[in-house]
């Protein structure tokens, strides 16, 4: 018992450590971007020493996709919690979309270390093949509501998975605006558009829900009797 309670205690430290070293990278990407970070900056900011740094991460590259993927498992949380509220797909569709909207506006942080926003940039070489493997399935996986709304509306795999990415282009374009503030210049309401466009995704993915009963194997009920 004894060795566990120790054991316990060491992990808890350790993770501890770990949130620490991440909220001071977060701080220091703000300010300088991945391209301009060091572990000794970050190290500096959670108050360690470069070796106690490389006891948790091996690279800066390491500390971002840690503090991304942790980023997207907090959205992945706040869209399917929307989703499982629904009553039917159509409003499914409008949670999930919404709430993908809704997690970024209401955290512009997260917004910068999901598009790699912080000043300074990044280049496109990204954090790493299985860094990056991991964060884009990381990604697909919170965004799989939306597309699993649309096929419930009737939509083919395909074309769900197509609003789907419509639905992620669209929100990442109207957030950009947002958290840069070029929408004012419109005299717009960002959350507006968004849930236009999801309610023309809505009408879209009924009719393509709709569409097979009137192919070519099939028959138009308003044509009978003509």
């Amino acid at each position: 018992m004894a060795a566990q309670r120790k054991a316990g205690r060491a992990q808890a430290v350790s993770e501890l450590k770990r949130s620490l070293i991440l909220d001071a990278a977060r701080k220091v990407f703000d300010k300088v971007g991945l391209e301009g970070a060091s572990l000794r900056a970050i190290a500096a900011e959670a108050g360690y020493t470069p070796a106690a740094l490389y006891f948790h991460f091996d690279s800066k590259e390491a500390i971002y996709a840690e503090a991304l993927q942790a980023s997207l498992a907090s959205l992945a949380a706040a869209i399917g919690e929307a989703a499982a509220c629904a009553r039917d797909p159509q409003e499914r569709f409008r949670t999930a979309a919404m709430a993908f909207f809704d997690f970024y506006a209401e955290n512009p942080r997260d917004l910068d270390l999901g598009f790699y926003l912080f000043r300074g940039g990044m280049k496109p070489k990204g954090l790493g093949r299985k860094r990056d493997h991991d964060l884009n399935a990381g990604l697909a996986a919170a965004l799989r509501p939306i597309a699993d709304a649309a096929e419930a509306l009737g939509a083919p795999p395909r074309d769900a998975n197509s609003s789907m990415v419509e639905t992620f282009a669209h929100a990442a374009g109207l957030l950009l605006l947002a958290h840069t503030g070029r929408i004012r210049m419109f005299d717009v309401s960002a959350r507006e558009l968004m849930l236009r466009f999801v309610d023309g995704q809505i009408a879209l993915l009924g009719a393509l829900g709709l569409a097979p009963r009137f192919g070519s194997g099939g028959h138009d009920p308003a044509r009978q009797g003509a």
